[in-house]
């Protein structure tokens, strides 16, 4: 087993680097970490043993494509990568993330899947209108609408139907949650859930890209335990849990995010989120 950091060696797979990427480079180093950036855009991937060599690789490609494929490379090299590939597919794909979500009776709002104009209609006679619908891959609130009747439905439905590519002809369908002007996105590193913050907006999309403010917030037991029951299913290391406050029901998971942002987080808290993040990814390593 090495001591300390000084010989592990961290590889980075990025295609942007953004303030989180810096901040997680900055972080590696000032343990001592041997650290490789691996530009995906110029840099072929392997698919094949040994064909890439590291201790241990932490993924932050923003294409979801990018994410995915590019892992497989380093698992194919024997590489342990954070996330994983199985994590990374479960939650860049919001149907199965829900499916594993609901097998193990994790509380999440009422969604469906349809193929159809047809479907899509059914589904909100079930759930009543307004209706959120989603792609089934996708962040930041993008392409996300809310649909207030069935004319309103019947055009979001028929527009994606006539867009290009497989994503377009599948929807993903989600009742309304009327959540108190808020979203929590709780941000879990291994084992453990480091900060957390309240992303507040008048619009019913709280995400911070578009326009959501950020708000520190002290996470309770019960959130706690939650964030990490969902980190237990979907297998990950380092997870963006978003949860809704339903009046009723109480906290819902909306979604999980395997190649989470956190300068928000990070600024509004004054938790260093990236050497949390590094200090994990090379406890991995040395184990």
């Amino acid at each position: 087993m090495r001591c300390g950091s000084a010989l592990v060696q961290v590889a980075v797979l990025h295609d942007i680097v953004r303030l989180e990427e810096k901040l997680l480079f900055n972080a590696f180093l000032n343990l001592g970490a041997s650290l490789r950036r691996i530009y995906v855009k110029s840099s072929p991937i392997p698919l094949f043993r040994g064909g890439l060599s590291a201790d241990v690789a932490l993924q932050r490609c923003l294409s979801h494509t990018a994410a995915i494929e590019s892992t497989f490379g380093l698992e194919a090299s024997g590489i342990p990568v954070i996330n994983s590939s199985f994590t990374l597919n479960t939650c860049l794909d919001k149907a199965w993330t829900a499916s594993l979500l609901a097998k193990e009776g994790i509380p999440q709002p009422k969604s469906f899947v349809v193929f159809s104009l047809e479907a899509a209609l059914k589904v909100a006679s079930e759930l009543t209108y307004p209706v959120v619908v989603k792609p089934l891959s996708g962040s930041w609130g993008a392409l996300v609408s809310l649909a207030r009747d069935e004319e309103e439905l019947r055009t979001i439905i028929e527009h994606r139907m006539r867009l290009p590519g497989k994503e377009s002809k599948a929807h993903f369908i989600q009742e309304f949650v009327r959540k108190p002007g808020r979203d929590i996105r709780v941000t879990v590193v291994g084992d453990e859930v480091v900060a957390a913050i309240y992303r507040k907006s008048r619009h019913w999309i709280t995400n911070t890209a578009r326009g959501g403010v950020a708000e520190a917030f002290k996470p309770g037991d019960e959130v706690v335990e939650l964030s990490l029951k969902v980190r237990e299913v979907v297998g990950g290391d380092v997870l963006g849990v978003d949860l809704f406050e339903d009046p009723e029901r109480g906290y819902l998971v909306n979604e999980v995010n395997a190649v989470p942002e956190f300068k928000n987080v990070q600024r509004v808290t004054g938790v260093d989120v990236a050497s949390a993040i590094a200090k994990h990814v090379v406890e991995v390593a040395k184990k």
